[in-house]
């Protein structure tokens, strides 16, 4: 059998809601990440997720039976800081509107992390901080008013949990841009500074990379140039899917990241509709319509890669009735 990830020489993986959902690993993950790395393939962590140390990140993966060291893992913190070291002169003052974890890296860097517009700092790195607090962002706006330059580890809008969609550090952000008006220079996903590094980092000539949320991950991956595999194990599903626009579909779907060793999805235009591996959509009166619908989940996805091509190359068509039927994929 050929494998999808046959045609690549790395595998870069989103964390949370890919790889796990709060302390818990996301189901196959683990035994998925295990025959990747026996069969030789080349795997990165690469994390937007700012709160946490790299090693914190570590210590969990291992905790969950991953394999991970300072080699495999990225975080947007790390990519962020080492850009702000370029940036800015040694000693420079840095208000860090993040986690501790964050202030620290800025400390190790050389820079100097200030916590108030007073202190004169000349720039702001905002990050998500599950501890965030209204005075703090204040102090953070009242700085780039002064004339700090501003800066962001990553926009993510929410975060995947074991209970569901929690708000993530693009909610800090866009109260400071209400504020002050403009945007931060932002260094994760999708911005190419965060893959940029991991493939930097891992030499890989063909990488591709997985992720569940299509407006980081899979536009992070087009932006870098690379190929990408959706998963729906954390936060986009069927209809969010199906909506993208160019620049925003992935290259490949799967239930979850076991798709990387499974033969790879193809679809065919036939006269009136698309197929994949047997599974039909067709047109049929302003609607796009399954002529069967399978009972087990791989079928399932073969019929959502089916209609998402079709939705593709026909814009306008309602596609309601086929994603409700496919009521195994979320």
């Amino acid at each position: 059998m050929t494998a999808l990830i046959d045609s690549y020489d790395a595998a870069f993986f989103d964390l949370d809601g890919v790889i796990y959902l709060g302390p818990l690993a996301v189901e196959g993950a683990t035994g998925a990440l295990a025959a990747l790395q026996a069969r030789g393939t080349t795997v990165m962590f690469v994390t937007n997720n700012a709160a946490r140390a790299a090693q914190v990140v570590i210590d969990q993966l291992n905790g969950l039976g991953f394999h991970a060291d300072d080699h495999n893992v990225l975080t947007s913190a790390q990519v962020a800081v080492a850009h702000l070291s370029r940036d800015l002169p040694a000693g420079a003052k840095v208000l860090v509107s993040g986690s501790d974890s964050l202030a620290a890296l800025v400390g190790q860097a050389g820079l100097v992390p200030v916590t108030k517009a007073s202190d004169e700092p000349v720039a702001v790195v905002q990050g998500y901080d599950p501890a965030m607090t209204w005075p703090r962002l204040d102090e953070a706006a009242l700085a780039i008013q002064a004339g700090a330059k501003w800066y962001a580890t990553n926009d993510d809008a929410s975060r995947p949990t074991e209970r569901g969609l929690v708000p993530g550090a693009g909610g800090a952000i866009a109260v400071i841009a209400l504020t002050v008006g403009g945007e931060p220079t932002i260094f994760g996903k999708p911005f190419r500074p965060m893959l940029d590094e991991a493939i930097r980092r891992t030499a890989a000539a063909r990488p591709i990379f997985v992720g569940d949320r299509i407006d980081t991950d899979i536009v992070g991956a087009a932006n870098a140039g690379i190929d990408s595999l959706m998963v729906f194990t954390g936060a986009h599903g069927k209809s969010d899917l199906i909506a993208t626009g160019p620049g925003e579909r992935p290259t490949h779907i799967g239930a979850n990241v076991g798709a990387l060793l499974e033969p790879v999805r193809t679809v065919e235009f036939t006269e009136t509709g698309a197929r994949c591996r047997g599974q039909e959509a067709v047109v049929r009166d302003g609607a796009i319509v399954l002529t069967g619908v399978p009972e087990d989940l791989a079928g399932q996805l073969d019929a959502l890669w089916a209609v998402a091509h079709l939705a593709w190359q026909h814009t306008g068509l309602d596609t309601a009735d086929a994603l409700a039927a496919l009521e195994l994929i979320r």
